[in-house]
């Protein structure tokens, strides 16, 4: 039987169990026996984390990359032609992108890459088309931008979720908060720090055993639920932050335009007149999260003109020297700091210092 045909039959019998506190075990381990399937699709035996293949692969370049995900012929390629300059042929026919076309723009001082990947379609995450390759590389992104058609939003939206989501692509989440550590003895320990709705020790027990688990620390920080534990447990899940474009807004009214404007996460924007691309760009620096840190030589002034970019979840001054050159670390005594991370200008601090966006650092050497 092909992995695909268990899928599709474990999908059927979920559909089928009714929902209650009794058949939640069983729905449990029959989460964790998919989870388990759509691994095996996503990297089968042999291959090498499901690679993205010729034509896909493209070197990482600049402080973040972005991918432009959506069904084919909704104007990845001419938002990308608009925005970056960069040409990647566009028609009215679909298909029109076989490979991952790049693109660079500065932005605040960041270079950032842009990735136009070829339309996917439903059932890509289950190899067809070449889905698979284009999502592995939407793995890769800083930030996703899911392209749709305005006048067809929410089917095409709920489509392309289900893809990135079969492929380990979480949008728009963070990580559960769950701590979990397998261990040699001592059976399962399960602890909640916070009342459960869903999770108990014999569920978590029953989806372990599945993986056959059988010995392991767990600790629930928050409300969690059985896809959460199973996500961690799989440990390959991806957390990207996603921008909805919802294009063609010249086919609408302003009114429909008003309602659109108050859904989450979502941009309307006409890639064919370049409207609104200054709140997109605006909302993808948001969404991107980076810091600039501004180097300072001693005796001269701040070179604003070039930036350090670092992620906001990495940036203290280990990591700014480290962006810098490996071996800075080496010769680091102590760095001043100018800015609103410090309550002195400027003010002496370790390396373990948090540093955030438009500090001016200035690195002082052992002798």
């Amino acid at each position: 039987m092909s992995i695909l045909t268990k899928i599709s039959e474990i999908e059927a019998e979920m559909a089928r169990t009714q929902k209650n506190k009794a058949t939640a075990g069983h729905l449990g381990m029959l989460k964790a026996r998919l989870a388990k399937l759509k691994r095996e699709l996503i990297t089968p035996k042999g291959g090498a984390g499901g690679g993205t293949g010729e034509g896909f692969d493209v070197a990482k370049t600049g402080d973040a990359r972005i991918g432009f995900v959506g069904f084919p012929s909704v104007g990845k390629s001419t938002l990308l032609s608009n925005i970056a300059g960069v040409y990647s042929e566009v028609a009215s026919y679909e298909f029109t992108t076989l490979t991952t076309v790049p693109g660079v723009i500065k932005y605040k001082g960041a270079k950032i890459q842009l990735l136009d990947l070829p339309g996917i379609i439903e059932g890509a995450k289950d190899g067809k088309g070449r889905g698979k390759q284009v999502i592995a590389v939407a793995r890769t992104c800083s930030l996703i931008f899911i392209v749709l058609d305005v006048l067809k939003p929410l089917g095409d939206k709920r489509l392309i979720e289900k893809e990135l989501e079969g492929f380990g692509i979480r949008l728009n989440k963070k990580p559960p908060n769950i701590h979990y550590k397998m261990k040699e003895k001592g059976g399962i320990n399960f602890q909640a720090m916070v009342p459960q709705s869903e999770l108990d020790a014999e569920l978590a027990k029953k989806i372990l055993s599945e993986y056959r688990i059988h010995n392991a620390d767990i600790i629930l920080k928050e409300d969690c639920v059985t896809d959460d534990l199973i996500d961690v447990v799989e440990g390959n899940r991806v957390y990207i932050p996603c921008l909805y474009l919802l294009n063609k807004i010249d086919q609408i009214s302003i009114e429909e335009l008003d309602i659109i404007y108050k859904v989450p996460h979502c941009v309307p924007i006409s890639a064919h007149h370049k409207w609104n691309f200054d709140d997109l760009l605006e909302r993808m620096w948001e969404y991107l999260r980076l810091v600039r840190i501004y180097t300072k030589p001693k005796g001269q002034l701040p070179d604003y003109e070039a930036p350090v970019v670092l992620n906001s979840d990495k940036c203290s001054v280990e990591d700014f020297c480290n962006k810098i050159h490996r071996t800075l670390l080496k010769q680091f005594k102590h760095a001043l700091v100018w800015g609103s991370s410090v309550k002195y200008n400027p003010q002496s601090v370790g390396k373990e210092h948090v540093l955030m966006d438009e500090d001016v650092v200035q690195i002082v050497k052992r002798v």
